[in-house]
């Protein structure tokens, strides 16, 4: 059995999340990477993982049935002959609502797949951990800040695990430390473009957007804060500082001036 502490990221084959297990492989960790299809994981992510010297296992799981969290760790403890030390709860549900045409449907997946599957991993993870030091990173959005009504249900389903990681980090220490990382707008989509996240970027106090990179650096951050629980660092180039009246993909003109969340 490998000496190397046990990861297990959901959502960990592409994007945030391949740049996630990336960084913590280069931490000295084993991967265990969660996805909802199979797949592999992406080529880079990949040759970092294998420069680092870390084993990988990739598993497959639909989180918005509420018996996969307790089955994908237990296939993941059976395959690694461990349990993880670190979750890294990044995988997310996200769709198109809001107040007035979100659907009870809607509400109950992404409640299902951003807040229920995170906290019952939290919890099984820190409960099968062997001895104290368990640590879970949710990954949240910079909205939870001063949320809008755009994409509605998603919102909700990421304040509802920024409150759960508030609750866990009380009840779940000592034996266990739970953060979490609030990303702004990381990596353009086809809603943007080059000139949309240009525009967006315009937009941050900071004038800049984060990197893939930039959000794994503070998941490792927090993997070995030993001293950091409860804590929501916001990695979003200063975006909660103010309020955004919509989603960016829809601000222009006018209405792309944000107003501080505390004016004067």
């Amino acid at each position: 059995m490998s000496a190397r502490p046990l990861a297990l990221v959901t959502g960990g084959l592409r994007r945030i999340g391949a740049a996630v297990a990336a960084r913590l492989a280069e931490a000295g960790y084993d991967l265990a990477l969660h996805a909802h299809q199979p797949g592999a994981l992406e080529a880079e992510a990949a040759a970092r993982l294998a420069a680092a010297g870390a084993a990988h296992h990739c598993f497959v799981a639909d989180l918005a049935d509420g018996a996969a969290p307790p089955e994908l760790l237990a296939e993941v403890i059976a395959t690694c002959g461990r349990a993880p030390r670190l979750l890294v709860n990044n995988a997310s549900r996200f769709a198109e609502d809001r107040p007035e045409s979100v659907t009870a449907e809607s509400l109950h997946l992404h409640y299902a797949v951003n807040c229920v599957a995170p906290v019952l991993l939290a919890r099984d993870v820190a409960a099968a951990a062997a001895g104290p030091g368990a640590v879970i990173v949710n990954l949240l959005d910079q909205r939870i800040a001063a949320p809008h009504g755009d994409q509605f249900a998603y919102t909700l389903a990421k304040l509802a695990l920024a409150g759960a990681t508030e609750i866990l980090a009380r009840e779940l220490a000592p034996g266990a430390r739970v953060c979490g990382v609030a990303p702004g707008l990381t990596l353009a989509t086809p809603d943007y473009g080059d000139t949309g996240l240009a525009r967006a970027a315009a937009l941050m106090p900071l004038g800049r957007t984060p990197s893939a990179a930039a959000i794994a650096e503070a998941v490792a951050y927090l993997a070995q804060a030993e001293s950091v629980t409860g804590q929501i660092l916001y990695v979003d180039g200063g975006a909660h500082l103010r309020h955004y009246p919509r989603d960016f993909v829809y601000l222009d003109g006018a209405e792309a001036r944000p107003a501080p969340l505390n004016p004067a």
